[in-house]
């Protein structure tokens, strides 16, 4: 068996082209879509990441704010740029891209930005509506494997999923959105015990840890869904996932490619994000 492929970069293509028809009718009713991107420090792939950012948005009509900050600004210098964005109304939605330096309490800047701006859908507040299943804003990364999910047509109603990986960031809320979808959920993650007795039960496998080849192909029930969210470096320096791509793509059903897979659509779910954002503030068309 060869799995098949999900391809991130040909979904996000269709879902931008759509974003950018509904920012463009929201800039000719008065209002451009307006992100705003804070950086602190000088993490590479920070860097990378809000650059991507950064780009993605002006390439599909939605106005982009970028303050790039010193390692060592304050907290409370930091709070009150977010205050400040908070009553812009230019901006429609704030990302502070994760991680801070160790001085700045990452928990009390995401509670600092304005629910209706959290893009990301960190707050307490989004995700507490996500855990009630009535979302302001879907965090990005697992609203983007739900659209892949879907795209796909992969059954999720009644299936057997499995999340490795508990973060406020994707593990968590990734369990909550399939469980809505009618899945029956396990969150597996460091003190799992057995792992694989996990996962070859599921039909769908979502490895969310930063450790690679977390998931090889025994591990895999034949013709299972593996989505890859992890991002890490091979002994060689090449870009990899989570999961043993090339050892799983022959037992799996279908499988997503690190890069190519998750990555575009966590931007492009940001992207989707913004503009929901801005028709909530300025009228949907």
């Amino acid at each position: 068996m060869t799995a098949t492929l999900i391809d991130g970069n040909a979904l996000s293509k269709t879902l931008r082209a759509a974003v950018a028809v509904r920012a463009a009718k929201l800039t000719a009713a008065g209002h451009q879509p307006g992100l705003a991107v804070v950086l602190v420090g000088a993490n590479p792939a920070s860097e990378v990441y809000v650059r991507n950012k950064v780009k993605a948005c002006n390439d599909h009509g939605i106005h982009s704010s970028f303050d790039r900050y010193p390692a060592d600004l304050a907290e409370t210098a930091l709070l009150a740029r977010i205050d400040e964005l908070n009553r812009d109304p230019r901006i429609d939605g704030i990302l502070v891209q994760l991680p801070l330096p160790p001085h700045i309490d990452s928990h009390k800047v995401i509670e600092a930005i304005a629910p209706g701006k959290d893009v990301d859908g960190f707050h307490v507040a989004n995700a507490g509506a996500l855990m009630t299943g009535m979302p302001l804003f879907q965090p990005c990364t697992p609203y983007g494997v739900m659209k892949m999910l879907d795209a796909y047509e992969i059954p999720l109603a009644g299936a057997e999923a499995v999340v490795i990986g508990r973060s406020n960031i994707v593990g968590k809320p990734m369990a909550l959105m399939l469980l809505e979808a009618g899945a029956t959920v396990t969150i597996c993650h460091s003190k799992t015990r057995d792992l694989a007795a996990h996962t070859r039960r599921a039909d769908i496998v979502v490895a969310a840890t930063g450790r690679r080849n977390v998931l090889t192909a025994d591990m895999v029930k034949p013709g299972a869904t593996v989505i890859d969210v992890g991002m890490n470096r091979d002994d060689a320096g090449k870009l990899c996932g989570d999961v043993d791509f090339a050892g799983v793509s022959t037992v799996a059903g279908h499988v997503t490619p690190v890069p190519g897979g998750v990555g575009p659509m966590t931007i492009t779910m940001l992207l989707v994000n913004t503009v929901e954002a801005a028709e909530r503030g300025h009228g949907s068309f």
